[in-house]
């Protein structure tokens, strides 16, 4: 390993969406495979139980730092009451909630009611404030949104350094639509964070097609192009279970990813390339 390694967040997205999803992100973290997890509050998924396994093999956070994914879109339900808009008493799907955001039609005061409800959920089950925030299929990014959410943390949780998706300036120059798009929302993100005093990470990686043709041992290299010290890699390891098939689209890959982590090759790839990942308590790690 280099006497001086790039130190990387590799966070696990989507904790608490289904028992099979939190067994795998425990596990890579045990096992020193994942140093952060972003935890979903209005789920079927997080009881009493999940979270406290999670805070035990997280080392209360000192092993693996964990966050809040804040979530916006279907088929999850609102926190707060009086949420909108609506469909069928759930949050909208994605495609329609950006729509709307980029209308300018929602309501602010409805998103920071609702984000403020998960803030005060993930205080009530962790005993403490995230160490980041973050959001589900990106929400903090959308305009409307983001106000609201960056609000609702420097209110709450002003230690706590938020996610933006811009990738490192060594890796635009792969074609990928989707980084783009997040390259692009992440611009005007960004600024007002700071301008509210709040840290962000200093380059993004994680986003891909998730088809079936889908190769992660091919995908994950890619990620490392460029990340700078402190960069923040995201990713969704888990193992399919009913309850995940019936909630998200994403499921096998899952399970791709997590093999991955769990494998010989992941942490050679790290020593190859001069990476690390990032100790969440500060001890030689470098948080942004």
């Amino acid at each position: 390993m280099n006497a001086n390694p790039r130190r990387i967040w590799l966070c696990a997205d989507d904790y608490g969406i289904a028992p099979g999803v939190n067994a795998a992100i425990r596990e890579l973290i045990a096992h020193g495979r994942l140093n952060a997890t972003s935890v979903m509050m209005p789920v079927p998924h997080l009881d009493q139980a999940e979270a406290a396994a999670l805070i035990d093999v997280s080392a209360n956070g000192r092993r693996a730092a964990l966050g809040l994914h804040v979530t916006l879109t279907a088929p999850f339900k609102p926190m707060s009451a009086g949420f909108a808009p609506l469909r069928h008493g759930a949050f909208p799907p994605h495609k329609d909630l950006m729509r709307s955001a980029m209308l300018r039609r929602l309501s602010p005061e409805s998103l920071a009611a609702e984000i403020a409800a998960q803030m005060r959920a993930f205080i009530g089950v962790f005993g403490r404030a995230p160490a980041f925030v973050d959001g589900h299929q990106h929400v903090q990014l959308l305009p409307q949104v983001r106000d609201a959410f960056l609000q609702v943390v420097a209110e709450m949780a002003p230690k706590a350094w938020v996610r933006q998706c811009g990738r490192a300036r060594g890796a635009r120059r792969l074609p990928d639509s989707k980084a783009l798009v997040l390259d692009i929302l992440s611009m005007g993100f960004r600024g007002k964070a700071e301008r509210r005093g709040l840290a962000t990470n200093p380059a993004f990686a994680g986003a891909y097609a998730f088809t079936a043709a889908a190769h992660f041992p091919d995908i994950f290299p890619r990620f490392l192009t460029g990340l700078p010290d402190g960069g923040l890699v995201m990713c969704h390891p888990g193992f399919v279970d009913d309850a995940l098939k019936q909630l998200d689209p994403l499921t096998t890959l899952r399970e791709h990813e997590y093999a991955y982590f769990n494998s010989d090759a992941f942490p050679r790839l790290l020593t190859d390339r001069g990476v690390a990942l990032a100790n969440p308590s500060g001890g030689g790690g470098k948080t942004p």
